[in-house]
């Protein structure tokens, strides 16, 4: 159990059997009445974000996660495999567990899965991914005066704004958290 003094951004509670991540919390001292803490929650497992209010040093229970680095194998079209790189065993994801992952997820890349109570529950992408552009319009030469931007798809289904000077067939590297591009590699 943790008092909600001891709340921070990215841990994981349990709420009436249900698991939450802790997006956003804020304490709250008010002129009249006793304090509260004000917290936004992600369902670990639908998605859905939800407002809750606790009164403040209120006790939770705190999720225990279990972190594991595995690689991803391959995907038929619904699910996603995955191998423990300990121990060789393999699990399977749904395209609804790994949600945004998805536009970053290529074949032999490591990740790190979050396990609560044996089964897997979401993917924590490496910060940054090389990944081959796939589609994009010509840079057209000495057009890079305005150092403008450009739509590019990349292997994964993935559209990133990239330098007008990217072509179809450049491996470029994206930030996994903000879906930019950072350079070529």
């Amino acid at each position: 159990m943790i008092s909600t003094n001891q709340f921070k951004n990215g841990m994981t509670i349990e709420i009436d059997g249900a698991l939450y991540a802790i997006i956003n919390f804020q304490h709250v001292k008010p002129g009249k009445g006793g304090a509260f803490v004000r917290t936004k929650l992600k369902n670990v497992k639908t998605g859905a974000v939800v407002d809750k209010t606790f009164r403040a040093g209120e006790k939770v229970e705190q999720a225990r996660l279990e972190s594991k680095k595995m690689q991803f194998l391959y995907n038929d079209q619904e699910m996603y495999h995955f191998m423990d790189l300990q121990n060789y065993d393999q699990i399977v994801l749904s395209k609804e567990q790994l949600a945004e992952a998805l536009l970053y997820l290529k074949e032999n890349i490591e990740v790190v899965v979050s396990m609560y109570e044996e089964k897997p529950i979401g993917v924590e992408l490496p910060i940054f991914v090389e990944l081959e552009v796939k589609e994009t319009e010509p840079g057209v030469k000495g057009d890079t005066v305005s150092g403008g931007n450009k739509p590019a798809t990349l292997e994964t289904g993935a559209i990133v704004q990239v330098p007008l000077f990217i072509n179809i067939g450049d491996v470029i590297k994206v930030d996994t958290r903000t879906g930019g591009y950072i350079t070529r590699a």
